[in-house]
């Protein structure tokens, strides 16, 4: 398979591939006598895991990590365990994310919830305070 078709089958840019091809992610395929790549089919299940894992947010390192080397096999151990890291990960991403939610909200609810007879600069002022209480919530965000 040239890069044109593996490019159009997996929807990467012929670049792209060569880039994971220099990086090492995927094996140099052989040159055929006018001089272009011809591709192996399963090289193309091998890019779509490499740009599902980036968009799982993975880094190509640690993909690198996971998938098999030459005639190796998978490394079952190391994916279930960068696959469960990456999950505790996103967990924390997500508990940091509501948290910030959570903060926002309150430094708007205290933006419209302004104290008649106190002007806009007084309010800006308050609402700095409440930023300060030691809150884990305000904390998260500091």
């Amino acid at each position: 398979m040239k890069i044109g078709d593996l490019a159009k089958a997996t929807g990467l840019t012929p670049s792209r591939i060569r880039y994971y091809e220099a990086e090492g992610l995927i094996s140099a395929p052989p040159r055929q006598d006018n001089g272009y790549r011809h591709y192996p089919p399963e090289t193309a299940l091998i890019l779509m895991l490499i740009d599902r894992a980036q968009g799982f947010g993975f880094t190509l390192e640690q993909i690198r990590q996971v998938l098999p080397q030459g005639k190796e096999s998978w490394n079952h151990e190391g994916l279930i365990a960068s696959l469960e890291s990456r999950v505790e990960e996103i967990r924390l991403l997500q508990q940091q994310l509501r948290e910030n939610q959570t903060m926002i909200l309150h430094l708007i609810s205290g933006i419209e919830n302004r104290p008649e007879g106190i002007s806009c600069q007084e309010n800006m002022l308050r609402v700095m305070r409440l930023m300060q209480v030691d809150t884990p919530v305000l904390h998260a965000i500091k």
